[in-house]
């Protein structure tokens, strides 16, 4: 029973997600349905501006522990809704939070015994162990990662609270920025009376290509990150 116990925090959140996902909740969350009502979204978030960013942060909190892969739009439609810098406190926040949710809720059911780790976290545990800080922060702002499977290998290694707190705000806040800022981009565009949003168009907004920019030099940080840590032919070539 109490292995039991320990494990209910992470079935909730399981059973959350996939409440949220067959229910049909997010919907309306696609980017044309957001474009389409952003004006009435915006007249209730100016009526009610506290009510409208605890809900907005409770929302990615509860998408982010349950790992739905919706916080990417979830982020631009606040870039789109809230602006820049707005959006991008409220995104951090609610992501740190949704990530302290899942990473205890998987401390807590892995306990104190030393389990068999999934293929994923075996492949991490070299680099984790020889380099924590780095690989945590490197796992936390290198593109094409899946957050939720990177929160859950994490705790699976044993990582600090601490460092993993620090490693997720800091991820948190640059993807953030960068997310908002597309959403402040279609924002400007509308503004401009543009309805339709295609790739072509898109590019020459100048917050989303400033965005885009920030996407590339992410896109780089995986090779900078394996040439830091190659070994040195010196020591590749030294003895046993």
């Amino acid at each position: 029973m109490k292995r039991l116990r320990a494990f209910l925090p992470l079935v909730i959140l399981i059973a959350t997600g996939i409440a949220f996902f067959v229910s049909g909740a997010l919907d309306n969350l696609t980017p044309d349905q957001l474009i389409n009502s952003h004006s009435q979204l915006q007249r209730a978030i100016a009526d009610f501006p506290w009510l409208a960013s605890m809900g907005y942060i409770g929302l990615l909190a509860i998408v982010v522990a349950t790992g739905i892969p919706a916080s990417v739009v979830i982020t631009v439609a606040a870039g789109l809704l809230f602006g820049i810098w707005r959006a991008t406190l409220l995104s951090t926040i609610g992501v740190l939070l949704g990530s302290w949710l899942l990473f205890f809720a998987t401390r807590l059911a892995l306990g104190n015994e030393r389990h068999k780790a999934p293929a994923l976290v075996e492949r991490l545990r070299h680099g984790y162990a020889h380099h924590p800080v780095n690989y945590t922060l490197f796992l936390r702002v290198a593109p094409g990662l899946p957050w939720g499977g990177v929160t859950v290998a994490l705790a699976w290694l044993r990582c600090s609270w601490r460092l993993f707190t620090g490693a997720t705000a800091v991820g948190a806040l640059v993807m953030s920025i960068i997310e908002s800022t597309i959403g402040a981009g279609i924002r400007d565009g509308l503004a401009r009376g543009q309805q339709h949003f295609d790739l072509v168009t898109m590019l020459f907004i100048p917050s989303i290509l400033l965005s885009l920019g920030g996407l590339a030099i992410l896109a780089l940080l995986p090779l900078m990150f394996g040439h830091l840590h190659r070994p040195s032919p010196s020591s590749e070539s030294r003895p046993d």
